[in-house]
C-alpha cells in the first residue's frame, strides 16, 4: 500500500506522519504505538516528517485542513497527472 492509499481519507497529522514514515521504510515493522513518541515529542525525525507533509501540500500532492486536528489527504488530481513534468530532470 502506498501513501495515496494510506491517505485516501482525511488523516490527522500523527497518522499522516506515520504513513509517510512507513512509505519511505522508516517504520516497516513497527506499529503506530511503538513509534508514537516520534509524533508526540519535539525531535528532528518528527519535525522532518511534518515538514515533508507540508512540502507535499505546497507541491499540490496533498490537501490540508487545520480543523479538526490538522489533517492531510491525497489529492485526487495530483500534479503528477498533468503535462507539466520537466523532461530535463
Amino acid at each position: 500500500m502506498g501513501l495515496a492509499d494510506a491517505l485516501a481519507e482525511w488523516t490527522d497529522v500523527d497518522g499522516a506522519q506515520y504513513e509517510l514514515g512507513r512509505t519511505v521504510g522508516l517504520f516497516a515493522d513497527r506499529t503506530f504505538f511503538q513509534v508514537k513518541w516520534v509524533f508526540w515529542s519535539n525531535n528532528p525525525l518528527g519535525q522532518a516528517l511534518c515538514d515533508m507533509l507540508h512540502a507535499l501540500v505546497k507541491a499540490g500532492v496533498l490537501d490540508y485542513r487545520d480543523e479538526p486536528d490538522n489533517q492531510f489527504r491525497w489529492k485526487t488530481a495530483a500534479p503528477l497527472d498533468g503535462p507539466t513534468a520537466d523532461p530535463s530532470w
